[in-house]
C-alpha cells in the first residue's frame, strides 16, 4: 500500500473518531437542544467544537499552508453547523420522533452529509 494511500485512510479515522468524540461523548444538552435555533451560543459551540477537533487531521496530512488549514477549519464549521440546524429544523416542521421512520432518514443523511464533507476534506488536503 502507498503512502498517500495509508495517509488517506488514517486521514479518515481521524476524522471520524473526531466525528464520534464531538457528537456523541463531548455534545451536551444544552448543544443538542439549541441547534435547531439559528445563531444560538449551543449550536456555535458544537460547530467549533467539531471544528478545533478537525486539527488532528493535520498530523496525517498537512495542508500545504496555513491559509489552507484554516479555511479546512472554517469551511468545517459552516458545514457542520449548517447541516446540524437543517436536520433539526426538518425534525421540527414535521414534528418527528424517533419513533419515526423519517427522523432516522434525516438522521442517517445529517451523517452522511459529515462523512461527505470528510471526504472533501482529505481531497482538498491531499490536492492543495
Amino acid at each position: 500500500m502507498s503512502d498517500l494511500t495509508c495517509a488517506i485512510l488514517m486521514g479518515f479515522v481521524v476524522l471520524s473518531v473526531k466525528h464520534t468524540i464531538g457528537d456523541y461523548f463531548l455534545q451536551t444538552s444544552y448543544q443538542y437542544l439549541n441547534k435547531g435555533k439559528y445563531g444560538h451560543p449551543g449550536g456555535l459551540l458544537h460547530s467549533t467544537l467539531q471544528a478545533l477537533l478537525t486539527l488532528p487531521v493535520f498530523l496525517v496530512l498537512p495542508p500545504s499552508s496555513a491559509g489552507l488549514g484554516i479555511a479546512i477549519i472554517c469551511g468545517e464549521f459552516v458545514v457542520h453547523y449548517h447541516l446540524d440546524w437543517a436536520k433539526e429544523q426538518l425534525v421540527k416542521r414535521y414534528e418527528l420522533t424517533q419513533t419515526d421512520q423519517r427522523f432516522w432518514y434525516l438522521f442517517g443523511l445529517d451523517q452522511l452529509g459529515h462523512m461527505l464533507t470528510y471526504v472533501a476534506i482529505i481531497a482538498i488536503l491531499i490536492t492543495y
